[in-house]
């Protein structure tokens, strides 16, 4: 499709069947005749055509080849189809006769749609036609239904994988392993609560096996009922978003599936997941005699068997994997580095029991100068060691990838800033479209000046030809007064000399001019992607471009170089590019630069980091309900002793207060171990995976660090509002008097 500004567009036959047709009309009616033609809305917005407006269509955009080219008139304005591979392109609807005169009869159709009557059956017509082909010895066509052809499709724009679901799946196991610390600890506190009620139990004759499965029974019912509520809610969800991507038209295509299998899947999940996390709190309830049933059980410490088998393992598990890690990081290759980060966490994480309670007891000091229940809540927060580690490193799993990525992104983001700026050797660089409809001249870079944030603009007209007829490159001038456009300074033309891109091994280079060949001193730039560069007073001596053999309408023609305000963030970027291609009268993908291009990364790693971020919320939410699980069962268990407490003079307020500082505590160590740990993971896999073509440099997001610590220590502190609330109103006769 050509006009001022020509553009690629994909021109359809309109179906004799209109329910074959994927798009309605907006204005207008159908073309009914050759040289009539549909436009889609939101190009003809783009573009500001109309009804009656008349569009130069042309097979092809090179003028040499000889190929069909027609001006076809606009009768119908219809929808943008929602077929995610035409996304963005122009879309033409044409009439059979119209279409076959740009078609190429030896490609034939690239697909046929059928409309099938009311009685038919999809799977019985696709397999009578496939037999009619298969009769007639045609084997290269296939014949699909609408599901068929749309998981082809989709299959075709994921190159046959399904990387999203992947990444999907993964944070989801990572949800889920939080989950399953929760509910394990959720459950070993359960049957430290009834230890002497079991206790009971097994005097009176009750088996191991019927305590055992009491406890697993029990379990069973909790993962049937919140699996089901599970389903349900991620069903309500997805659902909702789905409507409201439905109503955007770039995402118009989105469906609701809810296929059996996912159901399946996500109530197996759940419901395994819990009985498998009451695993070891059953055989904790069943591990000891009657009797010694009846005292406290043994914390997993360093001393004890246990922890000694944890200790090695996890010691091990954090050497190898941190041997692993730095080998990925220094070779630049992150196969290599992310079992390594894996492993190492696990280790850590298999750790956790011997160096969470003393950092809690260590930051406990901190609580001291409020006073008795500042005392406490540090003595409380540790009294039992297994159950504060396992509580913290919910939050530490969640805290730790947050922060990863984080970091990550940051880092990632400072990388790719220091590489586009030795790459590109301006802010904004704006080159003419192909084929040459007007070249810029001097008057444009006086309009693109005139832009917003636009600090400077230099025009660069074209001073010579490299190479030979047919293959020249194009020769640039720079006058000396806008040579600060440049971002490095020892990138400006002295006269005599030629400045060529990186990597250009001649030390002469002749150039070629309407005033005769010269040959130039050849100084190599620090950047790739720097054009054949002259002085102002060499081009004269030049005396302008040669005549050339290609066709006027594809010669080079000059470039336009412009500085940008610094500072400016992604969405003023993209809102520069949009003003520069509407004051240019241009397309923006003419419109590059280290500064657009660090926008287009940018937004990707926003856009990741978002999601990410979004998703492994879903992990700290998770932990944060186990940290007010874990303190609510906590109150239940120290109801006497909080009783005792208030009737010895401890005041609601005070014993609040203690409750809060014991969930603070928890959290706060959990979340700057994670920031610690996850700023270490985040360096070193940005290393990994950029390090083998930039430089990496570790930047920390101080500001979003520190909103990470203070979400925490927030959350921490909400999550104790409930359990101090129920303790508070017990009072303390009645707590006494409970057993």
């Amino acid at each position: 499709m050509t006009g001022t500004v020509p553009s690629y567009a994909q021109l359809s036959n309109i179906p004799a069947d209109a329910s074959l047709l994927p798009v309605g009309v907006v204005q207008g009616s159908l073309p009914a005749q050759a040289g009539d033609v549909a436009v889609d809305q939101q190009t003809a917005d783009r573009r500001g055509i109309t009804l009656g407006s008349v569009l130069p269509v042309a097979a092809t955009m090179d003028p040499a080849e000889d190929a069909p080219e027609a001006e076809l008139t606009v009768t119908a304005l219809v929808e943008s189809s929602v077929d995610p591979s035409m996304t963005g392109a122009a879309q033409l609807y044409a009439v059979d006769t119209t279409v076959l005169e740009y078609a190429d009869a030896e490609r034939g159709y690239s697909r046929i749609l059928l409309a099938l009557g009311d009685d038919a059956s999809g799977a019985s017509v696709q397999s009578s036609l496939s037999d009619a082909l298969a009769g007639a010895g045609i084997s290269s066509v296939s014949v699909r239904t609408v599901e068929e052809e749309t998981t082809e499709l989709m299959a075709g724009l994921t190159d046959g994988q399904d990387s999203l679901t992947v990444i999907l799946l993964a944070f989801a196991a990572v949800a889920l392993l939080v989950c399953a610390l929760v509910v394990s600890n959720t459950f070993s506190v359960l049957v430290a609560q009834r230890t002497r009620e079991l206790a009971l139990l097994r005097c009176i004759g009750a088996g191991r096996s019927q305590i055992r499965r009491s406890v697993l029974v029990e379990a069973l019912l909790v993962g049937i009922v919140s699996s089901v509520a599970g389903v349900l809610a991620a069903v309500a969800l997805v659902g909702g978003i789905v409507a409201y991507l439905q109503t955007l038209p770039e995402s118009g295509f989105a469906t609701l599936s809810v296929p059996p299998s996912a159901v399946a899947a996500g109530f197996a999940a759940g419901v395994i997941l819990t009985v498998l996390a009451a695993l070891v709190p059953a055989r904790a309830a069943t591990a000891v005699a009657p009797l010694a049933a009846l005292r406290p059980a043994e914390d997993v410490r360093a001393g004890t068997r246990r922890g000694r088998v944890r200790l090695v393992s996890g010691l091990l598990l954090i050497a190898s994997g941190a041997a692993l890690l730095a080998l990925g990081a220094t070779d630049g290759d992150l196969i290599i580095a992310l079992p390594g980060g894996i492993l190492s966490f696990v280790g850590i994480l298999m750790c956790s029991t011997l160096f969470i309670p003393p950092l809690v007891r260590a930051v406990g000091f901190l609580a001291s100068p409020l006073g008795v229940p500042g005392k406490l809540a540090a003595v409380n927060a540790v009294r039992n060691p297994q159950r504060t580690s396992a509580t913290a490193s919910a939050l530490l799993i969640g805290v730790t990838l947050v922060v990863m990525m984080m970091t990550g992104a940051a880092t990632a983001r400072s990388a790719f800033n220091d590489t586009l700026a030795g790459e590109f050797p301006v802010d904004v660089t704006v080159r003419g479209a192909i084929p040459v409809e007007s070249p810029f001249t001097g008057n444009d870079a006086a309009a693109a000046a005139a832009v917003e944030n636009v600090e400077q603009a230099a025009f660069l007209p074209l001073a010579g030809l490299l190479g030979s007829d047919g293959e020249e490159t194009p020769v640039y001038s720079l006058d000396a007064a806008d040579s600060s456009v440049l971002l490095d300074a020892s990138m400006v033309p002295v006269d005599g000399a030629i400045m060529m891109p990186q990597g250009t091994e001649a030390q002469t280079i002749t150039v070629r001019g309407a005033a005769g060949d010269v040959e130039l001193d050849v100084v190599t730039s620090s950047s790739r992607s720097f054009p054949a560069l002259v002085s102002a007073e060499t081009a004269r001596t030049l005396g302008g471009v040669p005549e050339q053999q290609t066709p006027e309408r594809f010669q080079p023609q000059p470039l336009l170089w412009l500085a940008v305000a610094d500072g400016l963030n992604t969405s003023q970027i993209l809102e520069l590019q949009s003003a520069l291609a509407e004051a240019l009268n241009i397309e923006e993908y003419q419109i590059m630069g280290s500064v657009i291009e660090r926008a287009a990364y940018e937004q990707v790693i926003d856009v990741l980091l978002m999601v990410v971020t979004g998703l492994l919320g879903v992990a700290v939410v998770i932990a944060l309900v186990g940290v007010a699980n874990t303190l609510s069962l906590s109150v239940l268990e120290r109801t006497r002793e909080s009783s005792l407490l208030r009737a010895l003079g401890l005041t609601k307020r005070q014993l609040r207060g203690m409750l809060a500082l014991e969930a603070v505590l928890i959290a706060g160590v959990a979340a700057l171990f994670g920031i610690g740990l996850g700023a270490v993971y985040g360096w070193l896999g940005a290393q990994s995976a950029l390090g083998a073509f930039a430089d990496v440099a570790p930047v920390l997001p101080w500001a979003q660090l520190g909103g990470v610590l203070a979400v925490a220590l927030v959350a921490g502190l909400g999550a104790s509002l409930l359990p101090a609330r129920r303790a508070a109103r017990l009072s303390p006769v009645a707590g006494l008097a409970a057993d």
